[in-house]
């Protein structure tokens, strides 16, 4: 395969792969780098000053220059696409082949294939599923395992929506004129390069999940990718449709503004519970104990101002003409009846919570679900596709509600909490360093979210040296004692040893370091990975 001269590919050729990196689709990469690979350097400088003035006690507003974007009710986003009317269940999964197949098979509305929180970001991963997007496109996934079972995609699949890797991440992988290259370039361009118009050819087009957006100017950079890149394609502008997810504290007070930055090309907005409790956590670190939560388990969406956040984001998107989309529903099918009914009344009462304050749709991350979620949403949506005409003008949410984490009616965090946190991100941690980003632990399907806010919590506690109910201290002593138990269970349980060490190192460095954890996945984390499995 002859490659453009400025591009480096580092990862390890593998069948079919050259179908994917074509030097035409490598070169269209370049041009997208060449165009945007500056400005989102200074964005992420922005990112760091702003995080460095909220460190020095700074705090959170609703932006006084953009007052008249918020006040205006003028202006509306484009809105649906063709097979994004009605969202009411979405299934959230990795490109993986059978993934692919069980997902666009599952009954729900719109699958997010996602390169992000639920993809280990190997060489591997990040090819193959693109290849898997493009065969399920072409009808071109038809197989049978040796065990029998049958992969085939229906004739009414789910319609695809992909979520490329957020701005903050490169692709080690790839160079261009010897730097890594963005990875969410990457993603975003090798799907539309190969898949935008054979989706508008099927009546559907190209759709995009926009993740860890910080401010409405990441948002314009996106905008300007899609401009770009539409008349680079030969695709129409506006063809394009992206969902915002509002996983961000800092996003919750620019939705007004992201939606407008984006009104040419957006279809909605998400609401995610882990990643936005974890840029809390972090943004807010430095301000002392009033800012420190709770176990993971009661930080649901009923707390006051997660209910402000939820709110405010359903009532902005529908007095715009966009989607609100629910967070995730994790659990997934138990063997015993009585802790799967648990489960599943669980699921049944957030999804119907949802609907109820006017969201459009929703996410699952198991097919199990797809049908308790979407008896939540039909028993308020009926044979409409969403509640659009609901503005909820009944909210109004100030900066002090969103930033009320003194209302929460939970309690301190327990040692079960600060155990649970150990358990799920070493568990977690390993089975990503193998190459799995959606995993099953403990009933729940975890991805890199809940490694991030588990990590978290257990910095800002021992940093903070929190009180446990009970009375016992939050303390680097406990929590590496709780580390190294955890391990002796994964051991005991016949997991490979190296990968489970390489996970003690990372949440011993992280949770227990000076400074809060970086992104999992950022470069600056990178000299923890030393035995990451890239397949490179």
């Amino acid at each position: 395969m002859s490659l453009p001269s400025r591009i480096e590919i580092l990862g390890a050729h593998e069948d079919r792969f050259e179908e994917v990196l074509t030097p035409e689709a490598l070169a269209f990469l370049a041009r997208l780098h060449d165009r945007f690979a500056g400005r989102r350097a200074e964005l992420l400088a922005e990112r760091g000053r702003r995080a460095a003035a909220l460190a020095a006690g700074g705090t959170l507003d609703f932006l006084p220059e953009t007052r008249a974007v918020r006040e205006d009710l003028g202006w509306r986003v484009a809105g649906a696409g063709p097979g994004l009317e009605d969202r009411r269940v979405e299934i959230t999964g990795p490109p993986e082949r059978r993934m692919t197949v069980n997902a666009l098979n599952s009954g729900a509305e719109v699958w997010l294939a996602d390169f992000e929180d639920a993809t280990s970001p190997t060489w591997h991963n990040l090819v193959s599923g693109q290849l898997n997007l493009i065969d399920a496109i072409e009808r071109r996934i038809d197989e049978t395992t040796p065990d029998g079972r049958r992969y085939r995609i229906g004739d009414t699949p789910a319609t695809i929506v992909v979520r490329p890797r957020g701005w903050h991440l490169d692709e080690q992988h790839l160079l261009i004129d010897g730097r890594p290259a963005v990875g969410a370039l990457v993603d975003f361009g090798l799907y539309l390069f190969h898949c935008g118009k054979r989706q508008i050819e099927r009546g559907s087009g190209p759709y995009f999940y926009l993740p860890k957006l910080e401010n409405h100017l990441e948002a314009r950079l996106w905008n300007d990718v899609f401009t770009l890149a539409q008349a680079e394609s030969g695709i129409p502008h506006g063809t394009v449709r992206a969902t915002v997810l509002i996983e961000t504290i800092t996003a919750a007070f620019e939705m007004d503004e992201i939606l407008h930055e984006l009104r040419e090309h957006a279809a909605g907005l998400n609401a995610g519970r882990w990643d936005y409790l974890f840029s809390l956590i972090k943004n807010f670190a430095q301000h002392g104990p009033r800012y420190v939560l709770p176990d993971r388990a009661t930080l649901t969406m009923t707390q006051p101002f997660m209910r402000a956040y939820t709110d405010l984001l359903v009532r902005t998107c529908h007095r715009r003409g966009a989607h609100a989309i629910g967070g995730m529903a994790a659990a997934i099918p138990q063997r015993d009846p009585a802790a799967n009914e648990s489960a599943l009344t669980k699921v049944r009462a957030d999804k119907e919570r949802e609907a109820g304050d006017g969201f459009d749709g929703s996410w699952v991350a198991h097919p199990g679900l797809v049908d308790t979620c979407r008896t939540a949403f039909d028993a308020v949506l009926g044979d409409r596709p969403n509640q659009l005409d609901r503005t909820r003008e009944d909210v109004e949410v100030t900066a002090a509600d969103l930033l009320g984490v003194q209302r929460l009616t939970a309690g301190l965090p327990t040692e079960q909490g600060l155990r649970s946190n150990v358990a799920v991100a070493l568990r977690y941690l390993v089975a990503w360093l193998n190459g799995s980003g959606a995993v099953a632990v403990f009933g729940l399907m975890e991805d890199v979210a809940t490694a991030e806010i588990a990590r978290c919590q257990l910095w800002q506690w021992q940093h903070h040296c929190t009180r446990l109910t009970g009375g016992s201290l939050a303390t680097p002593d406990l929590v590496r004692r709780l580390i190294d138990r955890e391990r002796s269970t994964l051991l005991a349980e016949g997991a490979d040893p190296a990968p489970v060490d390489d996970a003690v190192r990372i949440l011993e460095e992280t949770a227990l370091g000076a400074e809060l954890p970086p992104f999992l996945t950022t470069d600056a984390y990178a000299r923890h990975l030393v035995r990451i499995r890239t397949a490179a």
